[in-house]
């Protein structure tokens, strides 16, 4: 990959860091230190039962389009399915979300955010994976909860409780 972020830049299919995020898969395309900050753009693998739950974030906004599979996008006023070939966008301070893969199949989606600092949140919370590579969605103490929230804050990201949307 390109480290420049004032010339052309090409990313090859497997470039990246690939980063498990609570059991997803995320592979950092490009990023803001490529960018000038502009955007990042991230490659998900989001397996059955996977992805974030509810949280904000007043200063990112974030798209999803959806290579394959679907996922369901949540939020206090709609549920939306998701299925290949749709486009999901979350704008700037809006709304609390969550996104979940609810069938038995690996939804994968490209999650675009401007401007670029998600992903280094997901750098930090996450641990280095193989490309293509899926662990298990882990279960959480407390204090690993509690150590999440603050890193998620630093970076811009307000989280809710799992039952935020019952």
């Amino acid at each position: 990959m390109e480290k420049t972020n004032d010339s052309f830049t090409t990313v090859s299919v497997k470039e990246g860091n690939c980063i498990s995020v609570l059991g997803d898969t995320y592979r950092i395309v490009i990023g803001g230190d490529q960018t000038n900050g502009t955007y990042a753009l991230v490659d998900m693998l989001i397996p059955p039962k996977g992805g974030p739950g509810p949280h904000s974030h007043s200063t990112f906004q974030e798209a999803f389009y959806i290579i394959d599979g679907e996922i369901k996008v949540i939020t206090k006023e709609k549920v939306y399915t998701a299925a290949k070939g749709s486009y999901v966008n979350i704008p700037f301070n809006r709304p609390v979300h969550k996104f979940t893969n609810e069938t038995d199949k690996i939804a994968h989606i490209l999650c675009l955010t401007t401007p670029a600092g998600m992903e280094k949140m997901f750098q930090k919370i996450g641990k280095p994976v193989a490309a293509d590579t899926l662990l298990p969605i882990p279960q959480m103490t407390p204090e690993e909860l509690k150590q999440l929230q603050s890193i998620a804050e630093r970076y811009g990201q307000k989280l809710y409780p799992p039952d935020y949307f019952d």
